[in-house]
């Protein structure tokens, strides 16, 4: 037996769709709006998990530029036929509308982390796609309805589609498998013992989320509701594990089950809980009762942290991608990371990022990040840049999304005693390290503090749940730069819009005017505990 300690996938791994080939188990998760678009990790026993590479080209053009924070890729559900991959996904092109603009694909490979299809688009009828491929041999389109008109229901049940396997074009009628007065997606379909089980996200991702399930002796229905949730934890808010839900039910070698879902850790706040780390993956023991109803097997409904799985452990690997530089765990923005803005060649040792769209750009932003996997934390980078206007800019940052960043940065000043008033044009001014809040189109400069630029400098920033206290470094001596913010609002609950994601801490360099200023960045280093 091995002993898993829940969350296994920690920091920003929200939607799991977990699959067994063989003796490994794979699962994949939403990146929105982020590159590598939809990462996929594998494991040997459940417990220990290690980077398996990503769907790559998921987004057909490359780009997704112009897409809103939390757009992007929803909910990618993984699948295997006996001879491949399958990934199917949405592209959510608009969020907090009725009209969500979703492109739904499919991909596929022989190897994980092999090359994947040209995604080829299918029937978009809302996010949270999933397929089944019945045992003759058909292939099936789960997926949510959406009605986006006046008066009707944005999540207005489950639909279900059969594809050609060749073509994908849909064959047949489109099926209503289910409708229910509390809000229903992210469909998954097995079949056991004579019965199709439709596995269920329940009540939206937030702390009302769960699992539910219905069942029924035809693939098309109709569907019997299970009358208690599989898994939820919105009856106790002080569960450690909260938010869970979204899951997908699989069977162990050995004809056991378990099943992944996604789930939180929020943080005790003055404005209430607060999930920094955005939504993780989760997975727990699973047994089915007499009268053929998955149940947890700890009993009850609430997610365990610690769960016996009945595998064989298997030494964690590192979750690194060793040919890339800029590979796991690095993410971007919008796009993948290109030598045009992001060098790794012309000073081996660093990286060297060409500043140019601003940080509340959703085109061309010039960063890198990972995730923070834990309540405490410490980022650190060395940097050479010699701003020389204001509209350049060169640092460490906490980021969110567009509406939610700090940042220390190295960038330019007006002479000391000089009022702020525009770039002169002229030689002069000072370098100093500017401290930025952004939080729901407030921006503010929360400090200004000269440095002597001549040599390289490190920027920090040291995470202590709610609180982020950033600091720069001369000679090994720290020193602090302005006061302790508040981390918490760089989060899942924070603010009045949409938010999928989670923390991120990284680099990133601006140039609003020409687009040539370049930053060198060496030694970046993130821990957490």
């Amino acid at each position: 037996m091995t002993v898993l300690h829940n969350p296994v996938l920690r920091g920003f791994a929200p939607d799991p769709s977990l699959v067994r080939v063989g003796d490994w188990y794979y699962v994949a998760t939403s990146s929105f709006e982020w590159f590598p678009t939809i990462p996929l990790h594998r494991s040997r026993d459940l417990a220990h998990w290690e980077y398996a590479g990503h769907v790559q080209g998921a987004v057909p053009g490359g780009t997704l530029a112009g897409v809103p924070d939390s757009g992007g890729i929803w909910a990618p559900s993984l699948s295997w036929d006996g001879e491949r991959f399958w990934a199917v996904y949405s592209v959510v092109r608009s969020v907090g509308t009725p009209y969500f603009d979703t492109d739904t694909y499919v991909s596929t490979a022989t190897e994980a982390g092999g090359k994947w299809t040209t995604p080829r688009r299918i029937a978009s009828h809302g996010f949270d796609p999933a397929l089944f491929h019945d045992d003759e041999g058909r292939l099936w389109l789960l997926n949510l309805q959406n009605d986006h008109r006046p008066g009707g229901r944005r999540f207005a049940g489950i639909v279900m589609t059969e594809l050609d396997r060749e073509t994908l074009a849909p064959r047949g009628d489109t099926h209503l498998l289910l409708q229910h007065e509390r809000l229903v997606e992210g469909p998954k379909l097995l079949r056991r013992d004579g019965w199709y089980y439709l596995v269920l996200a329940e009540g939206g991702t937030g702390f009302e989320h769960g699992v539910l399930v219905a069942r029924s002796r035809a693939i098309t229905g109709p569907y019997e509701l299970d009358d208690r949730p599989l898994l939820t934890s919105r009856d106790d808010p002080s569960l450690p594990l909260q938010k869970a839900g979204h899951g997908e039910l699989v069977q162990t070698p050995d004809s056991d089950w378990v099943l992944s879902h996604l789930t939180a850790r929020p943080l005790d706040t003055p404005e209430g809980p607060r999930c920094t780390l955005g939504r993780e993956t989760a997975i727990q023991a699973v047994a089915w009762d007499e009268e053929g109803w998955p149940r947890m097997r700890h009993g009850g409904s609430h997610p365990a942290i610690e769960v016996d799985v009945p595998t064989r452990p298997t030494p964690p690997a590192q979750l690194t991608d060793p040919e890339d530089p800029l590979g796991w765990p690095w993410s971007t923005l919008r796009a993948a990371p290109d030598p045009s803005w992001a060098d790794t060649t012309t000073r081996p040792g660093s990286i060297r990022l060409r500043g140019r769209h601003g940080p509340e750009s959703r085109w061309a932003h010039s960063l890198l990040a990972q995730r923070l996997t834990e309540h405490r934390a410490e980022a650190e980078v060395t940097v050479e840049a010699r701003p020389r206007t204001f509209t350049q800019a060169a640092g460490l940052v906490l980021w969110y999304n567009t509406e939610a960043y700090l940042a220390l940065d190295l960038t330019w000043a007006e002479p000391d005693g000089e009022e702020q008033h525009g770039q002169q044009w002229r030689d002069g001014g000072r370098t100093v390290l500017g401290l930025t809040a952004r939080d729901e189109g407030n921006t503010r400069q929360v400090t200004v503090v000269d440095v002597d630029a001549t040599r390289p400098v490190t920027l920090g920033v040291t995470v202590e749940y709610a609180e982020a206290r950033f600091w720069y470094a001369l000679d090994g001596v720290r020193t602090a730069v302005g006061p302790a913010l508040d981390f918490s609002h760089l989060s899942d609950d924070h603010g009045s819009t949409l938010r999928f994601t989670g923390a991120m801490a990284g680099i990133h360099a601006v140039d609003l005017v020409d687009a040539v200023f370049t930053a060198d960045f060496t030694g970046f280093r993130l821990t957490c505990w």
